[in-house]
């Protein structure tokens, strides 16, 4: 199969990881980047080796060598952007959150279905090995049925009003950067809640510095989630069992161990990662496309959708609006 040629879009630092991750995919390789300023895409160019580096977001939508783009601007901006990538007929992996509400997110997946050009958010947790592998032991049903999760993200973050943080007109605020975590977490195991109660605490840019989270399921089973950026926290995710527990050790979002504790045993397991962690999905969508797929088979739109929305039912509990 041919190589498929990757794009970039917004080169910050989660960019920087990527494209240094997308060097060990087999059939890819960075072709292309792009920044509003073309030095800034010409350094990236050089450490990454990308063949062409453009000052302008359209001029790399319009390299018609281009197959895929990976969009990791802040999160206001994901929605145009992907509309424009996929009217230029490129795929698209765009970073999370996916948008800033599910009208949003409905709109990017309804143009995907209609143009038949692969999207999906890069919920890179999803395609980790460690994350697999706790999907697996809880689904074979070895330890009986969850009876509660617990998940926390939290980091000391300096208040400045102009960071993307705390920036509202950026998307600031702890739980569309890291709360969504905790929130993918919970969903990915249990699914979706029957009642959502939260609770936040706000910056004077009115954005949240910390949030709360508890679902609530059927049969008394219950998430309790948690997100700040007022400390360190331990970020690690505890899923309570019938017959055991089963602990993703810090920092849970992203390639770590894992502690299966049952019978009075205790186990870790290391995965052996030796990426930060972006190749797995970044392998994943270049499978997709060269199977002429326009949705993942892991992390479909449905997914997508359902995260968005309980995303947006925390922001309405607790009353925050963009």
């Amino acid at each position: 199969m041919k190589k498929i040629k990757w794009g970039i879009i917004g080169l910050g630092k989660i960019a920087n990881k990527f494209a240094e991750d997308l060097k060990s995919v087999s059939n890819a390789e960075l072709y292309a980047v792009a920044s509003r300023e073309i030095e800034k895409a010409n350094d990236f160019s050089k450490v990454h080796n990308s063949e062409m580096a453009y000052g302008s977001y359209e001029e790399l939508m319009n390299d018609e060598n281009v197959d895929v783009i990976y969009i990791a601007t802040p999160h206001v901006f994901h929605h145009q952007l992907t509309l424009k990538c996929i009217n230029h007929g490129k795929a698209v992996l765009c970073e999370k959150p996916f948008a800033m509400n599910l009208q949003e997110a409905e709109e990017m997946i309804t143009l995907s279905r209609q143009k038949k050009v692969f999207l999906m958010e890069a919920l890179w947790t999803r395609f980790l090995p460690h994350f697999q592998y706790v999907r697996e032991r809880i689904n074979s049903g070895e330890f009986g049925k969850v009876k509660s999760v617990k998940a926390d993200f939290g980091f000391p973050a300096e208040f400045d009003k102009n960071k993307r943080l705390f920036n509202k007109s950026l998307g600031g605020g702890s739980l569309l950067d890291i709360g969504i975590y905790p929130v993918f977490l919970a969903y990915s195991i249990l699914g979706k809640p029957e009642n959502i109660k939260a609770s936040a605490e706000f910056t004077e840019t009115g954005v949240d510095s910390a949030c709360n989270m508890k679902f609530n399921y059927a049969d008394g089973v219950e998430a309790d989630l948690f997100s700040t950026f007022q400390e360190k926290t331990p970020t690690t995710a505890e899923i309570l069992l019938e017959k055991g527990k089963i602990i993703l050790n810090s920092r849970f979002h992203e390639p770590t161990t894992i502690t299966v504790i049952s019978e009075g045993k205790e186990v870790i397991k290391d995965f052996g990662v030796h990426t930060t962690g972006y190749n797995f999905e970044a392998a994943h969508v270049t499978e997709m496309y060269q199977k002429g797929r326009i949705e993942s088979d892991i992390w479909s739109h449905t997914q997508t959708t359902d995260l968005m929305t309980l995303l947006d039912s925390i922001r309405e509990e607790i009353g925050l609006k963009y």
